[in-house]
């Protein structure tokens, strides 16, 4: 069964334009990329795939050196016995890695077929494109999907009338107490079943942690299974301790030297950088923040790295500790002003959610703040913009204390807007700087059931 996805609409609008490129679907594996273009085929008069990987022969036909999309389309129509005509087909060629010829022939759709809608998708893409001599830049659109929301989560429980409850809330008029209760168990369980499709199609269907756990299993396993294929130069085993330790070391700095094995700082700096590509991890660099863009500013020497999906942080948690049974019972079971400030999860979902609410169109990019001062514990979680300016979102529970990083980041940066992600209801309050003159500084709470709604909050008077 497909569940709707936010990718959705930015997909139905690409295929509505008039004019439009070949889109090239990128992000992880198993995050949803091929589904979503079979969802997108239901609104044609015909939809026509090719996976590359069960049907490797129709590589062949991108293979004669002479690249014809016409013909090749004709061909494939010949092939499949299904008509492929442009303005009514939609043709998805996936796992297209596996052959290069098919990704260097999508900028000639543009050309020659510019009526014909074209999808490509692909495992362990960025790596096939890193090694193509020339791609079709300015002639291929591409969108990076990630694993599902809480919001799409919600949709797939049948929580709509919640969902549309919640995007109805503000800080002027909070949610009842039935419902925030509602949602913050629901939360709960978004942190041990995570996005990944299937495991919340598992969910779904069982309401079984366990059914769930084995597919997060699986996934891992099938990840690792990819690690000879990344770069043959690149140790699998190196691939594998790092993946692990990223879940270890979660929401803090990355220490190169906690992996283990004897490897060197360059070799694991290097698995970093293919787990980042893959899509496994996700990189928080530390910004000096004094403006925008905040990446002119970035250190990349300083940087925390997530986890894709906190379902899969917790299989690969169990992987390397052999025990998450407390971190399980901590998240089930404690007191919601407690919940979010023991362990990495409520900050990890805060970072995944800011990145995957933003358009899908480009690359963006989680930076956070450290005071850089020696023997200094300031840090603010995320430094994220809004309205062109620096705008800093710290992660918390309570309501009282653990803020001074927040109050000393904004001091050094003159901001007086911020925001605080927490398990409280929706609501405001503001700061009295007695430090800084009596500045009054202003703080929005985002629900960390609610990242999706960050910008509509600062919209209502």
């Amino acid at each position: 069964m497909y569940y709707p996805r936010l990718i959705d609409t930015y997909l139905s609008e690409w295929a509505s334009r008039t004019t439009h490129k070949p889109l090239l679907l990128r992000g992880a594996r198993q995050v949803g990329k091929s589904s979503a273009a079979r969802h997108l085929g239901e609104s044609f008069e015909s939809f026509v795939e090719i996976n590359f990987e069960k049907q490797y022969a129709y590589g062949n036909l991108f293979q004669s050196g002479d690249i014809d999309v016409k013909r090749i389309v004709s061909q494939i129509a010949a092939l499949t016995g299904k008509q492929i005509k442009p303005g009514e087909t939609l043709l998805f060629l996936d796992e297209i890695q596996m052959c290069p010829e098919a990704i260097m022939s999508l900028r000639f759709f543009k050309e020659d077929m510019p009526d014909l809608h074209v999808i490509a998708a692909g495992s362990l893409l960025e790596f096939a494109l890193e090694e193509l001599p020339t791609f079709g830049v300015g002639r291929i659109h591409s969108m990076f999907i990630f694993p599902m929301t809480f919001d799409e989560f919600l949709m797939a429980n049948g929580e709509n009338l919640l969902l549309a409850a919640r995007k109805m809330s503000s800080s002027s008029h909070p949610l009842p107490l039935s419902l925030y209760n509602k949602l913050t168990e629901l939360l709960r369980t978004y942190m041990l079943v995570g996005g990944m499709p299937e495991a919340v199609s598992k969910w779904v269907e069982t309401h079984d942690y366990l059914a769930c756990q084995e597919v997060q299993d699986d996934i891992v396993v099938t990840y690792e299974d990819d690690f000879p294929k990344y770069r043959k130069k690149v140790d699998p085993t190196l691939l594998r301790l790092t993946m692990r330790s990223a879940a270890v070391q979660a929401t803090r700095k990355f220490v190169y030297s906690e992996v283990g094995g004897g490897y060197k700082s360059t070799d694991v700096k290097e698995a970093l950088e293919l787990l980042t590509q893959a899509g496994i991890l996700i990189p928080v660099t530390h910004t000096a923040a004094n403006g925008l863009p905040l990446g002119s500013e970035a250190d990349t020497s300083y940087r925390k790295m997530l986890l894709l999906d906190t379902g899969l942080m917790l299989r690969l948690l169990n992987m390397t500790t052999g025990d998450i049974s407390e971190l399980m019972e901590h998240i089930l079971t404690s007191d919601v002003s407690d919940l979010a400030n023991k362990g990495p999860m409520a900050e990890t979902i805060a970072g995944l959610e800011l990145l995957h609410y933003r358009t899908p169109n480009i690359r963006h990019e989680l930076y956070y703040w450290q005071r850089q001062a020696k023997n200094s514990q300031a840090e603010v979680d995320y430094i994220s913009s809004y309205r062109q300016t620096v705008l800093p979102i710290e992660v918390k529970a309570g309501t009282q204390g653990g803020m001074k990083s927040l109050w000393m980041f904004m001091r050094e940066k003159k901001l007086t807007s911020a925001v605080r992600c927490s398990l409280e209801n929706f609501g405001t309050f503001d700061y009295e700087d007695k430090d800084d003159g009596g500045t009054i500084r202003h703080v929005q709470i985002c629900p960390l059931y609610a990242i999706s709604q960050l910008e509509a909050l600062f919209r209502v008077p």
